[in-house]
């Protein structure tokens, strides 16, 4: 929980990870891609204030103790969601798994949402790992790379055929929050395989699924916006919005949430870390005291108070989630994340 001026925020992180990107992880013969990859991640770290920096080292593996530390103890996290990214072309155990998150999360009962994740190209065998995870670590979500290599293929689309007969086994399955990660590209992975145009089939033909678009397509975001105010079930995920923006571009940070507020709403918008990229406990702080510039150039942007930035850090993922709120922290006569209150914009 963090508390600022007599106000108390749940706060839920919906994008967080536990990797390990060390060099005994590298799958020999793809090593410069393993190299490259997390190299590009450490990058983005730059972004936030140079006090939060970590060593390269200390970065392709961080430990328990830190993420716990720093997400928990520091960082003001009531619950996380892990978001898994396998990528097992260049690292011989995956990336960040759901079977190394769920370890962790395991030793600390309540404070993890074990998300899994899927990959159409898998075929059968993919299914029945969906469902062996399902079984076996209770996931609400999966957390979906359509960029990432998969045995020659450099990415898919959601409104393939092969990841309706997935997401029809998640729905199946009881999954309900589809995480996909459509932002900035990170080497070697193609920028075209995070367009968000296949949101929009998906979205639609999959009503009772919410479609969580992690770090909103950027640097599309007039493209998602568009988009995601026509689709009740689209959400702005805003890892990357708050981590890679609210510091190093304030003004561009403004016109991103801006359009994000103007379009798709308090309502369906959720934070998250991104952590290992970027530690929590600066960005919370930061967004509590975030402002709307009172500039020309922001004035027909909507203004974002105290209850909506309690429902961005916390309610609306905790209700995708079905998480307890304790009653002090609930707003008094709102309900985000409902998917019945999002509103088209009038015609």
């Amino acid at each position: 929980m963090y508390e600022k001026n007599g106000e108390k925020y749940f706060v839920v992180d919906s994008h967080m990870h536990f990797w390990d990107a060390s060099p005994g992880n590298w799958v020999a013969g793809a090593e410069q891609y393993a190299k490259g990859w997390i190299e590009c991640f450490h990058a983005y770290q730059s972004l936030a204030p140079k006090e939060t920096h970590w060593t390269i080292e200390k970065f392709m593996k961080y430990s328990e103790d830190d993420l716990m530390k720093d997400v928990f103890e520091d960082g003001y996290v009531d619950v996380a969601v892990f978001q898994p990214t396998y990528l097992k072309e260049w690292y011989k155990e995956g990336f960040n798994t759901t079977e190394r998150n769920a370890a962790l999360g395991e030793k600390h009962s309540g404070m993890f949402v074990h998300n899994t994740r899927f990959d159409p190209r898998d075929s059968d065998a993919g299914l029945e790992e969906l469902k062996r995870n399902v079984d076996r670590y209770g996931s609400r979500g999966v957390k979906l790379y359509t960029a990432e290599w998969n045995n020659g293929s450099r990415g898919y689309k959601l409104s393939d055929q092969a990841s309706y007969r997935y997401l029809e086994k998640a729905q199946e399955l009881g999954i309900k929050n589809i995480h996909v990660h459509k932002g900035p590209t990170i080497w070697p992975l193609d920028k075209d395989a995070f367009d968000v145009s296949d949101i929009d089939h998906a979205a639609t033909d999959f009503p009772e699924l919410n479609f969580i678009v992690e770090h909103v397509g950027l640097p599309r975001i007039e493209d998602f916006c568009f988009m995601a105010t026509q689709e009740p079930n689209v959400y702005a995920g805003l890892s990357v919005v708050i981590g890679g923006l609210m510091h190093a571009r304030p003004q561009f940070f403004a016109k991103v949430m801006g359009e994000l507020l103007f379009w798709v709403g308090e309502d369906k918008m959720t934070f998250g870390s991104d952590y290992g990229i970027w530690e929590p406990k600066w960005q919370i702080e930061g967004f509590v005291d975030w402002e709307m510039p009172d500039q020309p150039e922001f004035a027909d942007y909507p203004r974002l108070g105290v209850d909506g930035k309690k429902k961005i850090l916390g309610l609306n993922a905790a209700k995708l989630y079905d998480l307890k709120v304790p009653d002090e922290l609930q707003l008094k006569d709102e309900t985000p994340a409902a998917q019945d209150d999002s509103k088209l914009v009038a015609s």
